[in-house]
């Protein structure tokens, strides 16, 4: 566990609205540590971890030393196998910078600080965290919005989905669950009332 503050881990199967959560959560004065973000960062300029994706998925996914990350995803998440060593090979990477944001976030005196991670779990970043928000909405809506949201098609849609947990998986994990299909202010609404709570209870 980190320093004084309550560490928030904001997790949910892709295509769930876990951006427009912590979107809100930032609005309401939260500091937000996107581990997709940090992911990215990592596969941009860590050259060890760049180096062992090529090893492991292809020297071609490589091209003059940039990622081609649409060819890696699609060798990744073509079977659970394949994701569990994109993992194993990326989290220890992003795991340090994560730790390294959101001490810092503490340190500035922040009272919340949201760690967004779809693989919050899996990649023990839950370690972190004092609670944990969960959301979820149903599988075809969440795979439309993935469809649109990737230009993607149904079939690479459904592999990715295929890779994640399901919506009772996330639920059954959380300290408290959030649809992500509310309209914004009802949203916020609910978000602040659960701050409120966090911190008129501290964990």
């Amino acid at each position: 566990m980190l320093t004084k503050g309550i560490v928030i881990g904001l997790t949910g199967p892709t295509g769930a609205g876990k951006s427009s959560v912590a979107r809100e959560l930032a609005a309401l004065g939260c500091a937000v540590v996107d581990w997709d973000q940090i992911a990215r960062q990592v596969t941009t300029v860590c050259k060890p971890c760049l180096e062992s994706l090529a090893q492991e998925f292809g020297e071609d996914i490589l091209e003059n030393n940039v990622l081609n990350r649409k060819l890696l995803a699609a060798r990744a998440f073509a079977s659970p196998e394949k994701t569990q060593r994109l993992n194993a090979l990326t989290h220890p990477w992003i795991m340090k910078e994560t730790k390294d944001q959101v001490q810092a976030a503490l340190d500035s005196g922040k009272q919340f600080v949201v760690i967004d991670a779809p693989l919050l779990f899996e990649a023990g970043v839950d370690a972190l965290c004092n609670t944990i928000l969960a959301v979820t909405v149903p599988f075809e809506k969440r795979l439309q919005r993935i469809m649109k949201r990737d230009n993607i098609s149904e079939e690479l849609a459904r592999a990715r989905m295929a890779a994640q947990h399901p919506e009772s998986w996330y639920e059954e994990r959380a300290g408290k669950v959030i649809s992500g299909r509310l309209d914004e202010e009802t949203l916020r609404r609910e978000l602040q009332a659960y701050l409120t709570a966090l911190s008129e209870e501290p964990i």
